[in-house]
């Protein structure tokens, strides 16, 4: 049975840091894409950051160089970090899981299979 399971949400002021984290149990998880969305009140889900096998990343413009997305395939974890968060960076954050192929080039994409419980994060000015 897959199942994700996201952990490490808070609230935190502007400029401070979080580490997500997911748990995966998935069926030969070093075939899968996993990646971490997010989505805010009244907004769309949207993608942050994808980590491939083999360790290929990509980020959301809003998040590069602020947030960066890792794994260990022997734990079946993926890790965000989040550093200088900022008030807009305030959503619900989902991990999620796809079997490959991964989307091309980094391609943004909710067409991802499995998804977490969702983990808070709130950033106050």
């Amino acid at each position: 049975q897959v199942r994700l399971v996201d952990s490490g949400g808070g609230s935190v002021q502007a400029g401070g840091s979080l580490r997500l984290s997911c748990a995966a149990s998935l069926y030969s998880y070093s075939r899968n894409c996993m990646g971490w969305f997010r989505q805010a009140p009244g907004k769309e889900r949207e993608g942050v950051a994808y980590i491939y096998p083999g360790d290929t990343t990509y980020y959301a413009d809003s998040v590069k160089g602020r947030f960066t997305i890792s794994q260990d395939n022997a734990k079946k974890m993926v890790y965000l970090q989040m550093n200088s968060l900022k008030p807009e960076d305030t959503a619900m954050y989902y991990c999620s899981a796809r079997p490959i192929p991964c989307p091309y080039g980094g391609t943004w994409s909710t067409d991802f299979g499995y998804w977490g419980q969702g983990t808070q994060v709130t950033v106050s000015s």
